[in-house]
């Protein structure tokens, strides 16, 4: 189902209204913000990889990053209800306040700065592992992150045969750490 300059409308007007509620109290439930639930079309591409769709996806209005999906509206809604939650009490952990129903939240790239003190292998490990021309690689970055496959064996096997080096021991399949045991080898002992 596409979404149309008319719902674009809707959202906003409900933004906007949640946000004059917001300043009423200080402490947001997710009953606070405004959600939009939408049907999708599944794309049948995804068949038989680890990939999850779901028919219906419910986000926060201007918070797109922060979502929950389902196959019922009931199910997408509970699965958002379970990531606020989860991004509230990070927030509290951390002494952030979460933003306030109805603004556009930013989108938040997670440092390179890792990945940055090996760039030059970095860049490498893109074209000759992961096969691309360019990739935006961040700290948190995952070998899953590249693929739809079930495993990540075909990348272990290739940086294997490419650098010489074994990684299928580093559970997480973070690069920054498989770049770490690259450029580990790589140093003269």
């Amino acid at each position: 189902m596409a979404f149309t300059f008319g719902a674009r409308a809707r959202n906003e007007v409900r933004a906007a209204w949640k946000w004059c509620l917001s300043l009423t109290k200080r402490d947001w439930e997710l009953s606070d913000y405004p959600i939009a639930i939408r049907e999708q079309e599944i794309d049948p591409s995804y068949a038989g990889t680890r990939m999850t769709q779901h028919r219906y996806s419910a986000s926060i209005v201007n918070w797109w990053v922060l979502r929950g999906g389902g196959d019922t509206k009931r199910e997408a809604l509970q699965a958002l209800e379970k990531a606020f939650a989860a991004t509230k009490a990070e927030k509290a952990g951390k002494s952030k306040p979460l933003p306030r129903p109805g603004v556009h939240v930013p989108i938040e790239f997670a440092s390179r700065r890792q990945v940055d003190a090996n760039s030059a292998l970095a860049g490498n490990f893109i074209r000759r592992v992961l096969n691309l021309d360019w990739a935006w690689i961040s700290d948190e970055s995952t070998l899953w992150d590249f693929h739809h496959a079930k495993t990540n064996q075909e990348l272990i096997a290739r940086i294997k045969e490419v650098y010489g080096v074994r990684v299928a021991d580093i559970e997480s399949a973070n690069i920054v750490q498989i770049l770490e045991r690259i450029a580990a080898k790589r140093q003269p002992t």
